[in-house]
């Protein structure tokens, strides 16, 4: 038996602070080794942090992960473990994304990543080069104040792997992974039977199986030990990263870490007998007539041992069941994570949330409660760091701290509910309750005064007033009075986010939150500068429908129960009067309903739909339940109004990323915001085909069948009419 101990681990890092992530590092190394592990894996640009972006290209930035990597191999971290660190380093005049492998204080091989992730969120072309030389290995110069550090000229830098006395191990970075010809099929035939993928993935709704499989596939059919270490957390951007490493073992899952955790260091560990992996291979003959006519890669050899032989004294890992969260569960877990982060590293103290008593505002305040009950667990668990920032955070004093979360978040959050004349008694009611249920400090106010006085000086200066449609008012008018209430709720957010605390006696200042979902920002369907313009938004890219199972969810496993009944109320903006015969709701004044905006959303952006695809694809979608005609209608009536409000992304609170088809302009979805919302050319085409359909009396039907499987129903895909003219669209 060879048998092998190893470890990788999730690190929250945070990117240009290497003072936090070289603590972080050498935190996970004196873990592994207290647990035997004679390899130690860290996340991708572990030593930067991932997110550094354009300060890559900064030579500071390489200089300081040089420093770094310089005091792991000059102190004993590295003595009698493999350790590789991620870092980028310049050879020549181009800059790579690397793995650098370290044992007993020596540079063993730099490898540089050959496959950059550059879609999505990711911009690693704009930073990075990708690796090409593939036949062989070059010598790296050192720099020279490293090299005089550590008596070492030069290190092999390429493509390869490790050749160790008693078994060969390899990188395979991130992204190279998901690449059509992946390095380790290859590797494999090579002999490699460990490989270490060190990573940055974020979380995205539903994400974690397809990650899970890719590692499970690579060792499932040809044998191999596959490692795989993650960040964790909000290095300093809109992504989380979300964990979960883990260790495979041909084709089980035999160790796995938590997807989201408020710790900074996380350890997995796993021992494994290597004969099974030379025993599966030995057994499958398509592998051994490929391994005999294999392509020569290059190694490294390295005259060190990394495994024991048969002993009692190491217990082997079995297969396990692998751990997945629901989604409700990942839209608490991972935005609470994610605002715990900020909050820590912002220098805030606190939160401030305008709670309108609606599913999207009531969805924030349930993840910061999460948040509150994930910090007295942790700290219930001994997490010293996360009790140092709690009571840092909290102001606590005389040795106290947070025990009861409904307690820690009185402390830290503050949600006021800013009605109006055209407030319910119902929302402001739901708010109080939830708040309460939740614990944090509320408020009531009415913001009519202000709005008086705003339009008291208009009709001064005009000599006009302004009345809302229900009263005989103009479309002009009535979107004008709602966003006057919409705005002035944004300003006194912010005023009452920086002044609270000192009337509180506490020092510094609240982060206000935003609550406007992922559909909203798709259509539009916000004022531009009211309450969606926070500092930070923990739901701007999760559903309508999404948030919505998440509230009955978390009705009974967070235990505010008033969520049930704020997920049953229809959804409204309250910014027109209640009259018997009228009552403002959010799907009629969009035009569609929040079902119909997730599928235009994914066609849009995950299917790449034009106008005229999106026109083509949704007549086989909902063809059985509309004509050509009316599917062209709602296809024009969502590009018109997308286009109108595209310009509202440029100003978007920065939002946590958790949906594929998010509209966040900045970093996910690099479109323009001046369109011509007329859309002449796409227009026409899709009115010609249109009308080609329905003259041809050409029927796109579904089977009844088919129906019933992706239950497609009238309710959801039927018309809806735009009843007062989109009250918040426009400027």
């Amino acid at each position: 038996m060879r048998l092998i101990n190893v470890a990788t681990c999730n690190l929250n890092q945070w990117a240009m602070d290497f003072d936090c992530n070289m603590k972080n590092i050498k935190e996970s190394i004196s873990k592994a080794k207290e647990v035997g592990a004679v390899i130690r894996l860290g996340p991708e640009l572990e030593i930067t942090g991932y997110g550094c972006e354009d300060h890559f290209l900064e030579l500071d930035t390489v200089t300081h992960a040089w420093e770094c990597l310089a005091e792991l191999l000059l102190g004993d971290w590295t003595d009698g473990i493999l350790c590789s660190f991620g870092m980028p380093v310049i050879k020549g005049s181009e800059r790579y994304n690397c793995q650098i492998l370290c044992l007993n204080r020596k540079i063993v091989m730099i490898r540089p990543k050959m496959w950059l992730a550059n879609d999505g969120n990711y911009r690693e072309l704009r930073w990075f080069t990708a690796w090409k030389q593939k036949d062989y290995l070059e010598d790296f110069l050192l720099p020279a104040e490293v090299s005089d550090a550590l008596m070492q000229t030069t290190v092999p830098f390429g493509y390869g792997y490790v050749q160790f006395l008693d078994t060969a191990v390899a990188a395979e970075v991130c992204e190279e992974l998901f690449s059509p010809m992946p390095p380790h099929a290859e590797l494999t035939l090579n002999g490699v039977e460990v490989f270490m993928n060190a990573s940055g993935s974020h979380h995205q709704l539903r994400k974690l199986d397809l990650r899970l499989r890719a590692f499970i596939g690579a060792t499932h059919t040809r044998g191999g030990v596959y490692m795989y270490s993650n960040l964790q957390g909000c290095d300093g951007g809109r992504l989380c990263y979300d964990g979960c490493s883990c260790v495979v073992v041909n084709g089980d899952v035999v160790a796995q870490g938590s997807q989201f955790s408020l710790k900074d260091v996380e350890l997995v560990v796993a021992q494994i007998d290597l004969d099974a992996v030379a025993s599966l291979r030995g057994s499958i003959s398509s592998f051994q007539e490929q391994a005999s006519c294999k392509k020569k890669i290059s190694s490294v050899p390295v005259p060190f041992k990394l495994c024991q032989s048969f002993n009692l004294q190491m217990s082997l890992s079995s297969p396990l069941k692998i751990r997945y969260h629901s989604p409700e569960e990942e839209i608490a877990f991972g935005p609470s994570c994610w605002l715990w982060d900020y909050l820590r590293r912002s220098g805030a103290s606190g939160f401030l949330l305008p709670l309108s008593g609606g599913a999207d505002s009531s969805s924030v305040a349930a993840i910061v409660g999460c948040m509150c009950q994930l910090v007295v667990q942790e700290i219930e668990n001994n997490d010293e760091q996360v009790k140092a920032d709690a009571i840092r955070i909290g102001h606590y004093t005389d040795g106290q701290f947070p025990t009861d979360s409904k307690e820690f978040a009185k402390r830290i959050f503050y949600t006021v509910f800013m009605g109006s004349e055209n407030s319910s008694e119902a929302t402001k009611a739901r708010a109080k309750v939830l708040a309460d249920e939740i614990g944090s400090w509320h408020l009531d106010v009415s913001i009519d005064g202000v709005v008086s006085a705003l339009l008291s000086l208009f009709q001064t200066l005009t000599g006009k007033r302004p009345r809302y449609k229900v009263d005989g008012g103009s479309n002009i008018e009535n979107l004008g009075l709602q966003n006057i209430q919409a705005r002035i709720r944004m300003v006194l957010a912010f005023m009452l986010a920086s002044l609270l605390p000192w009337v509180h006696s506490k020092s510094g200042f609240y982060l206000v939150l935003g609550s406007s979902n992922v559909d909203e920002g798709l259509r539009g369907y916000l004022t531009k500068y009211d309450c969606s313009s926070a500092d930070i938004n923990p739901i701007g890219s999760i559903s309508k429908a999404d948030l919505r199972t998440f509230l009955k969810w978390a009705a009974i496993h967070l235990g505010f129960s008033s969520l049930a009944e704020i997920e049953a109320a229809p959804p409204t903006a309250e910014l027109e009067p209640i009259r018997a015969n009228y009552s403002q709701l959010d799907e009629v004044d969009m035009g569609m309903t929040y079902e119909e905006l997730s599928v235009y959303g994914r066609l849009r952006k995950i299917f790449r739909c034009g106008p005229v695809s999106m026109f083509k694809n949704l007549c086989y979608k909902w063809g059985a339940k509309l004509t050509p005609v009316e599917v062209a209608e709602k296809v024009k009536h969502f590009f018109k109004y997308y286009s109108i409000n595209r310009h509202k992304m440029t100003v978007l609170t920065p939002s946590y990323h958790a949906e594929s088809y998010s509209p966040e302009d900045n970093r996910f979805d690099l479109r323009q915001f001046l369109y011509n919302a007329r859309w002449p050319y796409q227009f026409r085409k899709i009115d010609e085909l249109a009308r080609d359909l329905d003259g041809d009396k050409v029927a796109i039907t579904k089977s009844t069948d088919q129906e019933r499987e992706d239950g497609t129903t009238n309710g959801g895909m039927g018309v809806v009419a735009a009843g007062s003219g989109d009250p918040r669209a426009g400027f």
